[in-house]
Order: structure tokens, then C-alpha cells, then sequence
């Protein structure tokens, strides 16, 4: 039943419902359903018109400005509807004015050190105007003596946050878009029950839709009930746009202010490969970090938790003082991604070290469902000399963005792109790796729901321990996948040709 509900539920399926009755009502114009079909018709022709004229006004990019009007003008009575459901962002008042409080508290609690600013910019002037770019629109600050660990799976990456659960004194911040019961969250939650009766601070934020089908009704007021305090992300908005469609989809833990994580890990047994729904292998990414680094992701989860239960409060408590500098490499900036205003941070980031590159860039992404300035970032790379190569699942987790995903191979082969397929099963990771220097790792896929829709963060990386180790995993992933040719496109001719430029038209939906 609960698979059932959650497919029945998504986004294409009810873009499907939205199409059906389209038709009917094309059908009931044909017979002429008296005049109640000609009020309700004007009103919603009128409502699309109106999403037509918002969109155009809006300062967007282009090309999603025409990924949206296409399949509005294609169904102008239910296009608007469409939009309602999945397009934009409606702000309530109440939500609003709990932002403008939290961004000040962001705005005074994360303040750039100059001294490392300044030695940023001494070594690198490109990578210091990326981090500027983060700083200045993203308002994170960049650190140094901050150690990095990257995990190429999800068990390595479970396996030392259960360490470091255990060594928690004072409190554990937790934000996942999917919470499921099972070996991996239970075996977490019981180390947070344990941990709360000793006396330490523990917050969990999960995302409403991301778990709905995956755990008990109203699981929020079970895990407060075990001393946990608790936030099931936009739970009673009433604004079916907002709740459908700009999820918490960040995956932040922050451990005494001293520790932090984030990656594409979500808490359910497939990420660490105790159930294969998709393949043999279920690859995902990971980050560690431990330094100052850290008070960039405990101002962030504060900053959703306090949005989200409309409070303040004093961050600076929450903040550990290390007294001695750790002896890490490079530098590190984690940052946030926000639908709410009308900067694309995640997008930029990743069009940022694309067009620095010299050598190379190696890309993972479970979807590859992004704007014309992408790909046309990849091949301009790729045309100047730079070894561009991208990941991709070979065992996909939603048809319909598979191949939609891979109507945009050829395309890019054709430009000198390299297209891999992850051979064992379904890769999850969200990395960029560039020239063995710049790096990012986080919870931002290269689609239209992760660049314009969802809450993400990342981690920025540069000449960071982690980066030697994201290198490595990412030749052996190279060696284990299937490098898709122009032959192969060929032979998929009706997927990649026909089906994929035809799903073009609602890549803002899946």
C-alpha cells in the first residue's frame, strides 16, 4: 500500500492526472457541456495566462522561462494548475518575516576571517574569486585548519558517524530529506535516545514528502517523545506549491560544533547497501569535516530550525572555540542553496569550476536534467581541451528522468564530453572533482528540482585532504562503468531521440 500511495503521489503521475483532464476537457468542449464548461474554462485559461505573464516577468533564466511556458501554452487549461503545483515559490507572511529574522542571525554569526581570505587569494587568485562568489551570494565564510574525509559508499560513511555519535557531550544536530526505519536510522536513533537521556541537546529535522511513505503518521511527535526535539519540514504549509515542491533536500549532521557531515547519504538501508532496489550497487558520496569549518553547518541547521519553528535564539552557544589549529590541507567552505531568493548558488558553483578548468572535470550525478547554460558550459569545456567526464546510473530509480537523462548524451559526446554509466547499479553521489585541486561535494543534483526548488548544501573544497581520496574513487568508478559511444545512442534511437526531446518539454516536473 505505501508504495503504491508514493508512486501514485509523484510528480509524474499527477502531471499525467493534469494531461488526462486536459483531454476530458477538449472532449467536453467537442460536445459542448453547457455553460458550466465555459466558466470554468475561462478561469482557467485565464489562471495560465496569468503563470504565462509571472514567469516572463520574473528574472529567470531563459531557458527555464521556456521550460515552463511550452507545457502551459501546450495545456492552456490545466498549464496553470501545473505551474500552481510545481513551479514557483509562494512565501507566507509568517514564513517571510521568520526568514528576514534568520538571514540577520546568519548575516552577524558568519563572518569572514580576513587573514584567510587574504592567504586564499595569495595561492589563488581564480579559486579565491570562486570562494568570493559563495561568500558575497551565499554568505559562508572559507576556513582553513579544517580536516576533510571523503566516503565513496554509504557503509564507511555510516560506520564513523555511529563513532562520532558516541563521542557527542553537549549536542547533535541532524537535517536528512529521507528518514526510513530500518538497520541504518534505527541503529543512529538509538545512540540519539541514549544520548538525550545522558543530557545531550538533540535536534532532527526530516523532510515531510521525502519520508511520508517511509515512516508512522505524525513520526515527529514519536521522536519527541524519546527527549528528541523534532521538525518534520513544512508539514502544515498551507500552500500545496510550496509543499510539493521546495523540499529540505540537505543532509547536514553537526556534533559538538566540532564535526560535521553532509553527501548525498540519506538515512535508509539502501544507501548502505542492506536493500538493492536498483542494481547490485547503490553509490553514494559522503563528507566529514572537522575544524572551524564546522560553524558554517551549525549556522545553517539553526537557521532551518529556527525558520521552520518560527523562533531565535543565540547561536554563538552552539559554537566550539578550538584552541589548537588541526594540521589539515587547503581550504574548506561549506554553503547552502535556498528557493527562496533568486540566486542559483548551486548552479553557479558548478558553472564556476567548470569554466576555470585546465585539465579536467569529473562529474557523478544520478540525473542529468539541467538548462541549456549547462550543457553548454560542458561542452564549451570540453571543445577547449578539457577532459570533461560525467557519471551517470546504469540502473535508473525513475524511468522517465533516465531517459531524459540520456537524450542529452549524444549531444554532448559530440562534443568531446565523456559519458559514463555506473555499471553495478544506481549512482546517488553529487561530486565535482577539477584538475586536483578544486573540488565539491553535496546533496545538489544537476536537475532543475536541485538547482531552482529544494533547499541543498555542499562543501567547497580546495587543496583539501579529501580531494586526493574523491580523485581515487573516481578513477575506479571510471573503470567499473560503461562508456556510452555515439554507436550506443544510435542503437537507442527512440529513447534518446524521440521519447527524451518529447519529456524536454516537462523537465521542470520530474
Amino acid at each position: 500500500m505505501r508504495k503504491f500511495l508514493q508512486r501514485a503521489l509523484n510528480r509524474v503521475v499527477i502531471t499525467a492526472i493534469i494531461v488526462l483532464l486536459q483531454i476530458g476537457f477538449f472532449l467536453l468542449e467537442i460536445l459542448k457541456w453547457g455553460n458550466y464548461y465555459v466558466g470554468i474554462a475561462f478561469v482557467l485559461r485565464l489562471l495560465s495566462f496569468c503563470a504565462v505573464v509571472y514567469i516572463i516577468w520574473r528574472p529567470n533564466n531563459p531557458a527555464v522561462k521556456l521550460a515552463w511556458i511550452v507545457p502551459i501554452l501546450t495545456f492552456p487549461l490545466f498549464g496553470g494548475v501545473m505551474y500552481l503545483f510545481f513551479g514557483h515559490v509562494i512565501v507566507p507572511k509568517k514564513l517571510r518575516d521568520s526568514m528576514e529574522r534568520t538571514n540577520a542571525l546568519v548575516q552577524k554569526n558568519l563572518v569572514q576571517d580576513e587573514d584567510v581570505r587574504r592567504a586564499l587569494r595569495q595561492t589563488d587568485q581564480a579559486v579565491a574569486n570562486q570562494s568570493g562568489y559563495l561568500l558575497s551570494h551565499a554568505g559562508v565564510p572559507v576556513w582553513d585548519h579544517t580536516a576533510s574525509t571523503y566516503f565513496p559508499d554509504g557503509e564507511p560513511y555510516w560506520e564513523a558517524l555511529l563513532i562520532d555519535l558516541e563521542k557527542a557531550q553537549h549536542f547533535i544536530f541532524l537535517e536528512y530529506f529521507i528518514l526510513a526505519e530500518g538497520k541504518m536510522w534505527n541503529s543512529v536513533l538509538e545512540i540519539l535516545e541514549r544520548k538525550a537521556k545522558e543530557g545531550v541537546e538533540v535536534r532532527l529535522i526530516y523532510d515531510d514528502v521525502g519520508s511520508v511513505f517511509l515512516l508512522p503518521k505524525k513520526y515527529y511527535e514519536i521522536i519527541e517523545k524519546k527527549g528528541i526535539k523534532c521538525v518534520a519540514f513544512n508539514r502544515l504549509v498551507p500552500f500545496m506549491s510550496l509543499v510539493l515542491n521546495n523540499r529540505d533536500h540537505r543532509k547536514i549532521v553537526v556534533i559538538d560544533g566540532k564535526v560535521g557531515y553532509t553527501g548525498g547519504i540519506n538515512m535508509s538501508d539502501e544507501y548502505i547497501n542492506c536493500t538493492h532496489p536498483y542494481g547490485e550497487h547503490w553509490k553514494d558520496a559522503g563528507i566529514r569535516i572537522e575544524g572551524e569549518a564546522v560553524w558554517n553547518f551549525t549556522v545553517m541547521f539553526l537557521q532551518m530550525w529556527n525558520m521552520s519553528r518560527y523562533t531565535e535564539e543565540d547561536y554563538c552557544r552552539y559554537r566550539y572555540h578550538f584552541t589548537q589549529m588541526l594540521p589539515a590541507a587547503g581550504y574548506v567552505q561549506p554553503y547552502m542553496d535556498t528557493p527562496l531568493d533568486e540566486e542559483i548558488v548551486g548552479e553557479n558553483v558548478y558553472l564556476n569550476i567548470i569554466g576555470n578548468a585546465k585539465k579536467y572535470v569529473y562529474i557523478y550525478t544520478p540525473y542529468l536534467v539541467t538548462d541549456n547554460e549547462m550543457i553548454t558550459a560542458l561542452k564549451l569545456a570540453s571543445k577547449r581541451g578539457v577532459d570533461v567526464r560525467i557519471v551517470t546510473p546504469g540502473v535508473p530509480d525513475k524511468k522517465f528522468v533516465y531517459w531524459l537523462t540520456q537524450s542529452n548524451y549524444q549531444n554532448l559526446i559530440e562534443a568531446g564530453v565523456r559519458i559514463y554509466q555506473y555499471t553495478p547499479g544506481f549512482i546517488h553521489s553529487k561530486c565535482v572533482l577539477c584538475d586536483d585541486e578544486v573540488a565539491t561535494v553535496g546533496t545538489i543534483n544537476f536537475d532543475y528540482r536541485s538547482f531552482y526548488h529544494h533547499f541543498e548544501c555542499g562543501v567547497f573544497l580546495y587543496r583539501a585532504d579529501a580531494i586526493d581520496e574523491l580523485k581515487k574513487d573516481m578513477e575506479e568508478t571510471f573503470a567499473v562503468s560503461e562508456q556510452i559511444t555515439l554507436e550506443w545512442c544510435r542503437d537507442k534511437f527512440v529513447k534518446t531521440n524521440v521519447v527524451g526531446p518529447i519529456l524536454k518539454l516537462f523537465s521542470p516536473l520530474l
